[in-house]
């Protein structure tokens, strides 16, 4: 029998700057980590949701003396982990634009590998609020299946979800894992957070990870919670416990731990072989 993979998936709610939030999520990774977590995978924005663009602007950190990296370097060298950190909000080295920048550490606290968010969440959903994520944020460009022992890991983010295509062509490319760090706005999540999540799992006969932000921000958007993992069949073998009433910071924080044994991902593309009767097209 192939090995499997302890995983962990965090919910909790970033607060305005990054010392504070990461002083909060300290005692969930350390948790996690006792409870036998090869890898520990943390939410969009994982240290923090500005109030304004301006804030953005200053908190955002650069990636060659980035605090935070600092941080999470050693958090994960100290547990011996692998961690995910869903996104940091980064200054690009070349032209200081800003990116949303997911990163995997790998447990010696080296950079394994690093994804920028490819697809921007520009929407207008009708809550009183309209999103551009494009005015802040240059958009990536490069599909990542990063390794993580002898797992491989396709690196996404939130918005990214609604784009099947990328997520066909992480698991072609070998990703038998698939990492959906998000901060989904609690309308969107509840309308359609379980299903889009379980389609990318069956679509591709993958693992899905989707730590989540839950609660209200300083900015005063509200996200949905529920973080899951996901087998390659599309069922939910984990979900973080979600008080939809309650959105105050901490009040929905949890941890969630799920095994993941390769061997499902095989019998899952065995069974339904899409990925293999895929067949080109005219249009």
């Amino acid at each position: 029998m192939s090995k499997t993979l302890r995983v962990a998936s965090l919910q909790y709610c970033a607060g305005a700057d990054a010392s504070a939030t990461l002083a909060h999520i300290e005692p969930m990774i350390t948790s996690a980590a006792k409870a036998g977590a090869e890898l520990v995978a943390l939410p969009e924005a994982a240290t923090f949701l500005a109030p304004n663009r301006k804030d953005l602007a200053e908190l955002a950190e650069n990636e060659a003396d980035s605090p935070s990296l600092h941080w999470f370097s050693k958090m994960a060298r100290d547990k011996g982990i692998w961690l995910l950190i869903g996104s940091l909000l980064i200054h690009r080295s070349k032209d200081g634009q800003l990116v949303n920048r997911s990163y995997l550490m790998a447990p010696d606290g080296t950079i394994a590998d690093h994804y920028d968010k490819i697809h921007m969440f520009d929407a207008n959903l009708g809550d009183g609020r309209r999103y551009a994520e494009s005015k802040n944020f240059q958009a990536g460009g490069k599909m990542v299946v990063a390794h993580c022992g002898s797992a491989s890991i396709g690196m996404s983010i939130c918005y990214d979800v609604r784009f099947p295509a990328l997520y066909r062509d992480m698991a072609s490319a070998g990703a038998t894992i698939l990492s959906v760090p998000s901060a989904f706005t609690y309308d969107s999540g509840r309308a359609h957070w379980h299903t889009l999540l379980r389609a990318r799992a069956i679509e591709t006969g993958c693992f899905v990870i989707a730590p989540a932000q839950c609660g209200t921000h300083a900015d005063g958007r509200r996200t949905y919670g529920h973080a899951l993992i996901i087998n390659p069949w599309g069922e939910i073998i984990a979900e973080a416990a979600t008080d939809d009433d309650v959105a105050s910071p901490g009040s929905n924080d949890d941890v969630i731990i799920a095994d993941l044994n390769p061997d499902a991902v095989q019998q899952a593309r065995r069974a339904i072989p899409s990925l293999s009767n895929a067949r080109p097209y005219d249009v």
